[in-house]
């Protein structure tokens, strides 16, 4: 079913936030390198997933104490990020192109996460996940540009790609076919990042990496040590 957006909703999910920055000179340099410009708006989401996807390489050993981690333009300055900062971006490159986007969360369950950061989180359970929602050909579609290539490789698992059309939410098995990751709560979805109230979430849900030093750890090199 087609679903027309209000002016005003439109304007919201399409015009720049604090920290989905689309009006940032490098977001809108690195949005509009990536697509031609007479492409169509499912196949520019799509584009841009994969620029995302693979041009931030997935690290969770973030700093969750600053507001720059969830910033669209800090990530790709990084060219790192956590799954929050990625869809964040990936939303910000499609408000460029004026494909309305928003961040989605939900805490998922990861039953193949590294050793090491099983022991750091305390749980495998990753709370407040992010992915983005973006509206195309009538409808809102779910992205995850969560995990790069290069990760996927060496965890196992094939990257998830997104068509721009239908729904590309993390993968449910890895390459074996044992479970791989799990929506356990849907948190909802958001016009920008909510960066202060997850700042505290997560201080709060991950007390043990708070204070843990986390500068110089790579998920990627991590799983393929282990």
């Amino acid at each position: 079913m087609t679903e027309i957006l209000p002016d005003t909703i439109r304007r919201l999910y399409s015009d720049p936030g604090e920290y989905i920055d689309s009006d940032h000179p490098s977001v809108q340099q690195f949005a509009r390198a990536a697509v031609p410009a007479n492409a169509s708006d499912c196949e520019k989401a799509s584009l841009l997933y994969t620029a995302v996807r693979d041009g931030i390489r997935y690290n969770p050993y973030v700093d969750m104490r600053t507001p720059e981690t969830f910033r669209a333009s800090s990530v790709l300055a990084a060219g790192t990020g956590y799954c929050v900062g990625k869809a964040s971006l990936y939303a910000a490159a499609c408000r460029v192109h004026g494909i309305p986007a928003r961040v989605g969360f939900a805490d998922v369950k990861n039953h193949l996460t590294t050793e090491k950061l099983r022991a750091s989180m305390g749980t495998d359970i990753f709370t407040w996940h992010g992915f983005t929602e973006v509206f195309v050909d009538g409808a809102w579609r779910k992205a995850t540009p969560t995990f790069n290539a290069t990760l996927c490789e060496k965890v196992g698992v094939k990257p998830l790609d997104f068509d721009g059309h239908s729904d590309a939410l993390l993968h449910p098995f890895d390459g074996a076919g044992r479970a791989y990751m799990q929506y356990v709560n849907d948190r909802g979805t958001y016009h920008d990042v909510p960066a202060k109230f997850l700042m505290r979430e997560m201080a709060r849900d991950y007390a043990n990496m708070q204070g843990e030093e986390l500068s110089g750890r790579d998920m990627e090199r991590e799983a393929a040590e282990s």
